[in-house]
């Protein structure tokens, strides 16, 4: 059926302005002042904004970590997703070495097959790099539609890469059109100090963070950045945490590298400080790379506002406080790393970044959006409000007051980490290609109606504002 939205104010990367939009067959089918379509349903956005649908590029669903699985599968996490006017993420295939990419790849198929309830993609990490490895890429690419490749560099005999394997990943991804993403830790610097720790007798959730110091996310993505240059290729640092990251990425760009920067809302509201609440309720806020001390969330915030990074990430891999975060009870190094982050991630954007005047409004779109889409072989189908775009639209009361809590949240785990945080807007009504997913703040979606986006390739034109230098 047709739809109308009235009244509203519509809000993309460029502009703002009142208007109408017409939904046909899932897509923007005009946009103008006083649209009618006597057969359409008519929706009122009155006093609210309209947003394209906010896409999520770094999400862990359904998956295996430290001897457990992550609460939300891909079914819970996209209903929470929706809720907090996410209408598509891309989540993160993980590999296993000496296996074909393609079983890894069908895993996470048959992970979200008849569950997903928004759109969604994967990434694959990359573990190893040999001929079959490389062999494989053109065709995972070409028949998959997956163009970004993530590296570790950190959790050591686990998921970490050794530096030739990231260089030969960059290389590849330069020849065949993809995006190299890096989780930057010093994972070798990381290991030493934590079996220091243990060895001491330190096994409280802080001695997460303090193992991991800022200094090795420094390095490892100033490692990273050079690579991408002696390659010239093109990279993306997930979840950047600290300053000692923001300033190699910024030095990288400076020297023109094509060289792009996350980060995630955890690391712009809480500290490190939350890791020495008592009672173990630290455990709670242990994910890699851990919160900072407070001061770092200044130089992220202006890094966001001046461009030196671009996107926001949720890095949502979310794990119950009771049966699966006490794992690390008496050892801080068995606490399943991640916390619950993908209902809460626009909302909080909104409310500490617009709405306290620390970004703009057109750059809360960009940085919750359209930037991701551009990035990832999504843009213009997904990322903007443009005819001929899918209808993923967020109808947003920038007024509504709420608290967070896991009392109301629609996240499987069993608790929030922004629990008692005030926030100021959130979404009423979201639509996914046409249809309501979530309609005046209830779920009225179906599990199964997510499709698998096969994504283009990165393309470095797209990716960047016709007035935007890497110079910034």
């Amino acid at each position: 059926m047709k739809k109308l939205i009235k009244n509203g104010t519509i809000v993309t990367a460029a502009d703002t302005f009142i208007a109408d939009i017409l939904i046909e067959e899932g897509k923007v089918s005009a946009i103008g002042l006083n649209l009618s379509a006597p057969e359409a349903e008519i929706v009122d956005a009155k006093d609210c904004f309209v947003f394209p649908g906010g896409i999520d590029p770094h999400t862990h669903l359904d998956m295996p970590f430290g001897g457990t699985v992550t609460k939300d599968d891909f079914e819970t996490g996209t209903i929470a997703a929706a809720f907090g006017g996410t209408t598509t993420i891309i989540d993160f295939c993980l590999t296993n070495k000496g296996e074909p990419l393609r079983n890894s790849i069908q895993t996470w198929h048959e992970k979200s097959k008849d569950k997903a309830v928004i759109d969604y993609g994967f990434h694959l990490m990359i573990g190893e790099i040999n001929e079959a490895v490389l062999n494989e890429l053109p065709q995972v690419i070409e028949e998959e539609g997956i163009t970004s490749f993530k590296v570790f560099m950190a959790y050591k005999n686990v998921f970490q890469a050794d530096d030739e394997t990231l260089f030969r990943t960059l290389l590849a991804a330069k020849e065949l059109g993809a995006l190299v993403m890096v989780h930057a830790e010093n994972g070798d610097v990381i290991d030493y100090l934590t079996k220091k720790a243990i060895s001491e007798g330190n096994t409280a959730p802080i001695y997460h963070a303090l193992t991991r110091p800022p200094e090795v996310e420094g390095e490892a993505t100033g490692r990273a950045a050079q690579l991408t240059g002696l390659a010239n290729s093109q990279l993306y640092v997930v979840h950047v945490s600290c300053a000692d990251a923001v300033e190699k990425i910024s030095e990288a760009r400076n020297k023109g590298f094509e060289i792009w920067g996350e980060t995630c809302p955890q690391y712009l509201v809480l500290d490190r400080s939350y890791l020495e609440k008592p009672n173990f309720e630290g455990a709670k806020y242990v994910w890699s790379p851990p919160l900072r001390e407070k001061w770092h969330q200044d130089i992220l915030w202006n890094a966001l506002k001046t461009g030196q990074l671009q996107t926001l990430g949720s890095d949502q891999c979310s794990f119950d406080f009771n049966g699966q975060k006490d794992l690390g009870r008496d050892d801080f190094t068995k606490i399943p790393n991640g916390g619950p982050m993908i209902e809460d991630r626009v909302s909080i954007l909104f409310s500490e970044g617009v709405k306290k005047g620390r970004i703009s409004l057109n750059q809360f779109v960009d940085i919750t959006s359209t930037r991701i889409a551009k990035l990832f072989g999504l843009f213009p189908q997904k990322g903007t409000i443009a005819v001929g775009s899918d209808a993923d639209i967020v109808i947003f009361n920038p007024k509504a007051e709420r608290v967070i809590s896991a009392e109301t949240h629609h996240m499987a785990v069993d608790y929030n980490a922004f629990e008692g945080m005030k926030v100021y807007g959130e979404p009423v009504s979201v639509l996914s290609r046409g249809e309501f997913v979530i309609r005046d703040k209830q779920f009225v979606g179906k599990p199964g109606s997510g499709q698998y986006l096969k994504r283009a390739k990165y393309n470095e034109f797209i990716t960047k504002d016709q007035n935007e230098t890497l110079s910034i």
